[in-house]
């Protein structure tokens, strides 16, 4: 090993250390740390909203249940758009009213979104947000104005019974085909009209062409967005990567700029540039030659984990250069959505928006998302009956994102010992999930677990599946795991606390790391406990 390279290494380790010290002593809350207004539930506002969230169990919601083959293809198979336009058109068309900025991807979509609203935010412009899913409550999918605060459980019950007539026709005139989704975006879209934003930043639930939000025609379309393409919801999308594509592509319109993330497989951004080409659509890359995107290091910076990284951005007509940028937003996948978020700024500006380059770092360095790279604090530990117990949350669920989180954690904890506990839904690819963390050789203990998923259990994977596709998946690697690392338990949070003694018992004194992954549901489940 080089000079260079062991002290670089001797630091990390160093840095490691500090780091674990820090979050097993008296860290910040979640509060303090995130902000409760905007990113936990209020009880008293939830119940607020009590009518309308009845309204909308009473619809077909797909998260819950899982989507069917081909539901997002641009084909017969497909989700019917033209249900959601008349529904637009029997409230007045309001996503006609403001401009819009449409994101769909893979993996990196709410991301990217957090990073422009804040970004947009940060130059005072009033900004609607609608992502998906939620942490704790539903609200936190749509974000209004400048402060960046979720929609009010009042506001939100108040305009569905303004529009409950409307919407109760819309059901029955489609045969009672509604979907959960659909009243939801109508329900954002109409606020986002309503509190005259200047832009709306707005998250594609599945694929894009059939999508509900794909009802944004060019004219109002400021930039599409495609982050990323990877294989999820395969049998929904068509079954393969490029079928894939052409979903995400279908967010593409005429005229409008179109900003890749990326980097993508050759294959795949010929589809997608194809796609913009037969639109007339110009392409902004975030992953060309000339962009350069680095991390330099790992460090707490008022009593937060940053990491600090260098932008070197350009595109056609704009050019910018950030350094020493401290993203809350940890990994190299986060700072590539950092780059693409960037990206669709120099692209507006370019198209005569106004936005400094003040406010392009200072809203990629307040945007943080619960659920991503998310460290409990001491005394969140202690709520959950493990003092001294260092607790990473992540909603990690495919094998990318599963690869992106061991990579963050061996750039922040670099001589870490693990101990997983997964909670996963039944349409992800387990095996290809597995892989990611058996290769790491860090892994002091596996516990697979249950979550339930956007409420019910139907799309629930059973923790002894999970555990027979974990040995299937060691057995492939030809490095079959001991049967004594993986264990099974259907509590959620005894299965956290099992990880925890587990890794006690393993690591000898020495610092580990407990990760709960595998699911944006096991995360709220986790964080829900901590607030009931």
């Amino acid at each position: 090993m080089n000079v260079f390279k062991y002290h670089h290494h001797f630091r990390l380790q160093i840095l490691g250390r500090l780091l674990l010290n820090y979050f097993v002593g008296e860290g910040p809350s979640i509060s303090s740390r995130i902000g409760s207004k905007q990113c936990f539930g209020n009880h008293s506002e939830d119940q607020q909203m009590t009518e309308f969230m009845e309204y909308l169990d009473s619809l077909k919601n797909y998260e819950k249940l899982g989507v069917p083959t081909g539901a997002g293809t641009d084909s017969e198979d497909g989700f019917d758009l033209g249900r959601m336009k008349r529904l637009m058109e029997r409230l007045g068309n309001p996503q006609s009213k403001f401009k819009a900025i449409h994101i769909a991807g893979t993996k990196g979509k709410g991301s990217t979104a957090a990073f422009l609203s804040n970004i947009l935010r940060a130059e005072g412009y009033s900004v609607g947000c609608y992502t998906s899913p939620h942490i704790e409550t539903i609200r936190e999918r749509i974000s209004l104005g400048r402060s960046g605060e979720m929609v009010s459980g009042k506001a939100l019950n108040f305009l569905f019974k303004r529009n409950k007539e409307l919407l109760d026709q819309s059901v029955k005139l489609e045969n009672g085909r509604i979907s959960h989704f659909e009243v939801l975006t109508a329900m954002a879209f109409s606020l986002f009209a309503q509190e005259n934003v200047d832009v709306a930043v707005i998250e594609a639930g599945l694929g894009g062409a059939r999508d509900a939000t794909n009802i944004i025609c060019s004219s109002i379309l400021a930039a599409a967005v495609i982050t990323s393409i990877g294989e999820e919801h395969m049998a929904a999308l068509g079954g393969s990567l490029e079928s894939i594509a052409m979903a995400k592509a279908g967010i593409i319109k005429h005229g409008c700029p179109t900003i890749l993330g990326g980097p993508f497989i050759p294959n795949i951004e010929c589809i997608l540039r194809d796609k913009a080409l037969s639109m007339s659509s110009p392409v902004v890359s975030a992953s060309d030659p000339g962009n350069r995107s680095t991390i330099k290091g790992v460090s707490l910076l008022n009593g937060r984990l940053c990491q600090c990284c260098d932008l070197i951005i350009q595109t056609d007509d704009e050019f910018i250069e950030l350094f020493d940028v401290n993203l809350r937003m940890l990994g190299r996948h986060q700072l590539q959505n950092a780059a693409t978020a960037t990206c669709v700024i120099l692209t507006l500006r370019n198209l005569g928006w106004r936005i400094s380059d003040a406010s392009i770092r200072s809203g990629l360095e307040k945007t943080f998302l619960v659920g991503r790279s998310h460290f409990l604090s001491a005394k969140e530990a202690g709520m959950l009956g493990l003092p001294g117990t260092t607790i990473l949350l992540d909603g990690a669920h495919t094998k990318d994102s599963a690869k992106a989180l061991v990579d963050t954690i061996q750039m922040s904890f670099p001589d870490a010992q693990l101990a997983l506990v997964v909670a996963m839904a039944s349409d992800k690819d387990h095996n290809g999930f597995a892989t990611e963390f058996l290769q790491c050789g860090k892994l002091e203990s596996i516990v697979l677990s249950e979550a339930n998923i956007g409420g019910g259990k139907s799309r629930t994977t059973s923790a002894a599946l999970l555990r027979d596709c974990w040995i299937q998946a060691s057995n492939e690697m030809g490095i079959p795991t001991q049967t004594s690392l993986l264990t099974t338990e259907t509590s959620l949070l005894r299965a956290i606390k099992i990880a925890a003694e587990i890794l006690k018992q393993r690591t000898e004194g020495r610092r580990g790391l407990v990760v709960v992954t595998g699911s944006l549901h096991a995360v709220s489940m986790v964080l829900s406990s901590l607030h009931s």
